[in-house]
């Protein structure tokens, strides 16, 4: 397994000289997120995560979690991790001091998760989904359940859990059976059995609450029928255990020591949160939460294998270099001599650093969108967010797969053997494109709901931002063509959401034809307005091996990678034709 050391200069760098974390603080009023605080956050989560996550990852993949009739076991090593990270603090980093959280902005709570992802992707399924289930409650919840349940969640005495979907339907919410039946005490008695519980039963906390999508009796058929509701396995006043438990656990490609769970509610006594029959507008706070978490696994996997990679590729002798020997003292030159090797390294690299400054230009965005005192702010964070969660949930999860497949390719035959860990990088990053809402369903999102539906609006309030910022650097010195391949690009955005509109007024199959290669497209223009950011930010800083690394890797991004949006852009304008032409029954044997 790769030693995972954290990314500490580059995230200084996206922090202090990109995006100006400190100058943002300082507008939001978060005086406690001092330059002293986050350089805190920045060295001590490293560390943990350096000395005490990494060192579990590869055991933890090859124990798994264990399963004996309904009760979940973790790996070695990982319940006494958990409890090292609650009482270091961690777990209320970002969350609301009225329940015991320090209250920082949630870019920094982002920030410890990206190193703690990508140290140990299953290690951290526990309390990212329990932040989800946090936030959901934080934002829905009564004042009572508030103080029940956020006070223990905060602690880390509690984790959490969502429960969405059903082995019959999928991504299809509206089809769930699980009811809710109103009992007499104003409770609810939740029946039914949710797949795919990531963290839905294990040993590392002293109680799980479930956030549950149920429907009442008297509910509306479809999505406008679900409610939610919070199911604890123990209940909280009591302490006894609810009628909740685990039927098995999934066996999984990877995120092995990550339980995924079949949950049984056998009339288990549950709370509704929200209103009735708006349950899908509460979930999907803890949703798109997880949607951006899972997004940014792509970065972590993808990272982790980038480690490996180019120290593989620097001690690695094979070949001579086809410009002459490059290391004529040894036996052959290192791979890294290779153009082929390096256009892997770069791809790695462009990717991984490009999905980090999304990731932080969006962690930006939450803590505006949280923590602003201007109404209008705020609402601009929220439409950028809604904008571009979807592209961070897909672009981010295939770029991160492509990445950890390159650094198999690097290691040749080693890259698929188990020991070099290599190939549990690219097993765990595989889940990401599916969970929380397929890449096809988000680029559905994208496109219908967050594009068409909004008449453009959403994509507006993102494409101004990238022609203000092509306008003020139109004629910069070393940058300018990629300033104006950036701003055709731009341009052409708008011109193709126009086409794709225009014929899906007539067909509407051409949404879900174009929308996959309309996402794919719109993630690698917003990489291509970060990737300059970035770059500026590097010419003005002295220039040093970094420098010169981060603008060699714009260049390569612009030159190799940002091309591909001419291909997807063709196969959206393809229609959907090609697609939907052939019958059915045509595709049998």
């Amino acid at each position: 397994m790769p030693e995972y050391k954290a990314p500490l200069r580059d995230m200084r760098f996206l922090i202090d000289n990109v995006f100006d974390f400190h100058g943002h603080y300082a507008a939001l009023g978060a005086t406690d997120a001092s330059p002293d605080m986050v350089s805190a956050i920045l060295e001590e989560g490293a560390k943990f995560c350096e000395n005490v996550l990494a060192p579990l990852n590869r055991s933890g993949d090859e124990e798994g979690c264990h399963f004996d009739n309904g009760v979940v076991t973790t790996p070695k090593g990982f319940k006494q991790a958990f409890a090292q990270y609650v009482e270091g603090g961690w777990h209320g980093v970002a969350a609301d001091p009225a329940y015991g959280g320090q209250g920082l902005p949630q870019s920094l709570g982002l920030v410890l998760s990206e190193m703690i992802g990508s140290s140990n992707t299953s290690w951290g399924m526990y309390p990212g989904l329990t932040h989800g289930a946090m936030s959901a409650i934080h934002a829905h919840g009564t004042a009572e359940q508030k103080d029940t349940f956020l006070t223990k969640l905060t602690a880390g005495e509690w984790t959490g859990t969502m429960c969405l979907t059903e082995a019959h339907c999928g991504t299809d919410l509206g089809l769930i059976k699980t009811r809710a039946v109103p009992q007499a005490d104003g409770s609810y008695a939740v029946t039914g059995s949710k797949i795919f519980i990531s963290a839905g039963e294990h040993d590392m906390s002293a109680n799980i609450v479930h956030l549950v999508l149920a429907k009442l009796p008297d509910a509306p058929a479809g999505t406008k029928g679900i409610s939610l509701f919070i199911v604890p396995k123990f209940h909280a006043d009591s302490g006894e255990r609810n009628a909740v438990h685990c039927g098995s656990i999934e066996h999984k490609m990877g995120i092995k020591a990550s339980a995924t769970c079949v949950l049984n509610f056998d009339g288990a006594k549950g709370f509704l949160i929200g209103e009735a029959n708006k349950g899908l507008n509460c979930m999907f706070t803890m949703m798109n939460h997880a949607r951006l978490g899972t997004g940014m696994q792509g970065l972590c996997n993808g990272e982790a294998s980038f480690q490996g990679a180019i120290k593989y590729a620097n001690d690695r002798l094979q070949m001579r270099s086809l410009t002459g020997a490059k290391a004529p003292e040894k036996a052959a030159d290192p791979i890294i001599v290779h153009a082929d090797v390096r256009r892997m390294l770069l791809t790695m690299k462009a990717f991984n650093e490009g999905n980090r400054a999304l990731t932080y230009f969006t962690a930006q965005l939450l803590d505006t969108a949280h923590l602003s005192s201007d109404a209008g702010q705020r609402q601009e964070a929220e439409d950028l967010l809604a904008f571009l969660t979807p592209i961070c949930k897909a672009f981010m999860t295939d770029t991160g797969l492509e990445v950890t497949n390159h650094g198999m390719q690097i290691f040749g035959g080693h890259g698929y053997i188990r020991e070099w860990g290599m190939e549990q990088l690219a097993r765990d990053a595989r889940i990401a494109p599916i969970y929380e809402g397929t890449n096809g369903i988000q680029a559905l999102d994208l496109l219908g709901r967050k594009v068409l539906g909004s008449q453009g609006k959403l994509l507006r309030g993102f494409t101004k931002i990238v022609h203000k910022f092509c306008s003020a650097n139109a004629e910069h010195p070393q940058l300018k063509a990629y300033v104006a391949q950036l701003n055709q690009l731009n341009g052409e955005w708008g011109e193709l959401t126009t086409q794709v509109g225009s014929a899906a007024m007539k067909n509407p199959d051409e949404v879900g034809a174009a929308a996959v290669d309309y996402l794919m497209y719109s993630g690698y223009v917003v990489l291509a307005y970060l990737w300059l950011r970035m770059a500026i930010a590097a010419l003005e800083q002295q220039e040093s091996d970094f420098t010169q690394a981060k603008l060699a890797t714009c260049a390569f991004y612009f030159k190799r990678l940002l091309p591909r949006t001419a291909t997807h852009r063709a196969a959206v304008e393809a229609g959907s034709e090609c697609l939907m032409s052939l019958p059915a029954e045509a595709f049998a044997l």
